[in-house]
C-alpha cells in the first residue's frame, strides 16, 4: 500500500530509523522493550530519506526470526510502500521482563539506545518475578502429558507429594505446583513440561563438544540436546558417558565401573548449569566442553543472590535460586536438594575418587564449572598412592614404599608433599601414620 512517512508513524511513542539492518537493529530492540517500546522504520535514513529495503529472498522472514534469536521478542512486522520503495515497520512492545542482545541490556536514554549499568540492572531484575513464572500464550496441546505422569510417579514414590495428586488432571497437577497462573501457563511449565519447549525458547538447549586434546582447535563431535527438561538431564548424562572413558574395577566380587569423572558429580553438574541458568540471556544455550584433561560447564547468568564462589564451596552455604519453578519440580522429582549441598556432593565424590574438586569460576557473563580429571602437579608415585588410597581408604609409609619400590626417605618427602597440597590428609593410629584423602 502507498502512505507517507507521517501516518506510518503516528501511533508510535518513539521512533528510529535504520537505513538497513545491521547490528545496532537489535540494540535498539532490547532498548525498545526495557523502556517504554517503540518502532523501528528500516529502509529510511536518519534525515527521513526514503531508500528502501531489499526484501528479496525471504529476506522480511529472516529480520523477524533473527529479532526473536537474538532477544527472544516476536515483534509485529508490517510491510509498507512509500514512493514506489519498500520499508519495514518493526514495532516493539514494552516487555515485562528485562530483554537482552547478546548478554547486555539496552535502554533508551533521548534519541540513544544505551547499555543499562550494572547496579541499575540488578535493580531492574529485582522489581521483576522470575523468568520461569513469566506466562505465555501456549496451551494444554503443547504439555507432554507422559512427562507429566511419570513426574508425578516419581515423586510420589519418593514421597514428595502426595498419592492423590495421581488422579488429578494434567491442568490441576500443574496449577498445584503453581506452573499455570491465573489459566495462564507459565515458562516453567513450558520448559519442564512441553512438547517441543524449543519452539518458544529457542536456545534452552545443551550444546555439548568433544575436543582433540586440551584446546579448542579441533572439534570431534558436536551435539545439540532438545526437548523438556527432563529429557535434556537425562540425555545430556548419556551423551556425556558415550564421549568419556569408562573402566571396571572388582572389588568383592563385584563389578564397579569407574567413569573419568564420578556421575553422582556430572549428574550435579548438569542439573545446576539447567536449572540455575538465566533464561532471560538467550544469546547461548547451556555448553559442555570435553577435552583429554578436564570437563567444562557453562551457563549464562551470574551467581544470583548475593552467592560468591567461597560461599558455594562452603558446606553450610544458603541456597537460593534464580527459578524457584523450576527447582520446586526437580527437588519433588528428588534429582536435587533444596539445601545447596549440590556443591559439597561434587566436591565430596571427586575428592573420594581421587581427583580435584570443581574450579568454580564467572565468566564471559555466566557460571563456569571445571573437573580436571587428575591432579597436575604430583608424581606418577603418587598418582599411585593416591589410586590405592581411593581402593583401600587409607595407605601408610610402609605400603607406599611396597607399591612404589622406594625409599622410606622418599616416601616420607612424597607423602609429605600430598598432605602439603592439601590432598591427603595424616592421623596417628596406634603406633602408625595413616594417610587418607582429605575430604573438605
Amino acid at each position: 500500500m502507498d502512505i507517507d512517512l507521517k501516518n506510518l508513524t503516528d501511533e508510535c511513542n518513539t521512533v528510529e530509523y535504520k537505513q538497513a539492518e545491521t547490528d545496532t537493529l537489535y540494540k535498539t530492540v532490547s532498548a525498545f522493550a526495557n523502556t517504554d517500546g517503540g518502532c523501528i522504520i528500516l529502509g529510511v535514513t536518519d534525515d527521513k530519506e526514503i531508500v528502501g529495503i531489499d526484501l528479496c529472498d525471504n529476506k522480511q522472514e529472516q529480520i523477524v526470526n533473527k529479532i526473536a534469536d537474538n532477544t527472544g521478542i516476536l515483534p509485529n512486522v508490517e510491510l509498507a510502500e512509500i514512493d514506489g520503495k519498500q520499508i519495514l515497520k518493526i514495532t516493539i512492545d514494552k516487555s515485562s521482563n528485562p530483554i537482552a542482545y547478546r548478554g547486555r541490556y539496552y535502554k533508551r536514554v533521548g534519541n540513544t539506545s544505551r547499555e543499562i549499568p550494572k547496579e541499575e540492572l540488578k535493580t531492574l531484575f529485582l522489581k521483576n518475578v522470575s523468568w520461569d513464572s513469566q506466562t505465555n500464550k501456549c496451551t494444554i496441546d503443547d504439555i507432554d502429558e507422559e512427562t507429566v505422569r511419570k513426574f508425578i510417579n516419581k515423586a510420589i514414590k519418593e514421597d514428595r507429594i502426595i498419592e492423590d495428586v495421581k488422579d488429578y488432571t494434567v491442568e490441576d497437577i500443574l496449577t498445584h505446583l503453581e506452573l499455570i497462573i491465573d489459566d495462564k501457563y507459565t515458562n516453567a511449565s513450558i520448559l519442564l513440561f512441553g512438547k517441543n519447549p524449543q519452539k518458544l525458547f529457542r536456545n534452552a538447549t545443551v550444546r555439548i563438544g568433544l575436543f582433540k586434546g586440551n584446546y579448542e582447535d579441533t572439534i570431534i563431535s558436536d551435539k545439540e540436546i532438545t526437548g523438556n527438561l527432563f529429557n535434556q538431564v537425562q540425555e545430556t548424562e548419556n551423551a556425556i558417558k558415550s564421549l568419556i572413558n569408562k573402566r571396571a574395577e572388582i572389588k568383592d566380587f563385584e563389578r564397579k565401573d569407574i567413569w573419568d569423572y564420578p556421575i553422582v558429580a556430572l549428574r550435579e553438574a548438569i542439573l545446576n548449569a539447567l536449572i540455575h541458568r538465566d533464561y532471560f540471556d538467550i544469546s547461548a544455550n547451556t555448553q559442555i566442553k570435553i577435552f583429554d584433561d578436564c570437563i567444562w560447564f557453562y551457563n549464562t547468568g551470574e551467581l544470583f543472590g548475593g552467592l560468591t564462589i567461597e560461599q558455594l564451596n562452603n558446606p553450610h552455604h544458603s541456597s537460593k535460586s534464580r527459578n524457584p519453578l523450576l527447582m520446586n519440580v526437580m527437588y519433588k522429582a528428588k534429582l536435587v536438594e533444596q539445601f545447596g549441598t549440590g556443591i559439597n556432593r561434587m566436591n565430596v565424590a571427586c575428592l573420594k575418587q581421587g581427583i580435584p574438586t570443581p574450579k568454580l569460576d564467572i565468566s564471559s557473563s555466566g557460571f563456569v564449572l571445571t573437573m580436571d580429571k587428575g591432579y597436575k602437579n604430583i608424581n606418577d608415585r603418587q598418582k599411585v598412592a593416591l589410586e590405592y588410597v581411593v581402593q583401600n581408604e587409607y595407605i601408610t609409609n610402609g605400603i607406599y614404599q611396597e607399591i612404589n619400590n622406594c625409599s622410606r626417605d622418599i616416601s616420607k618427602r612424597d607423602l609429605k608433599k600430598l598432605v602439603d597440597l592439601g590432598i591427603f590428609e595424616m592421623k596417628k593410629v596406634k603406633d602408625t601414620f595413616n594417610y587418607s584423602i582429605k575430604i573438605k
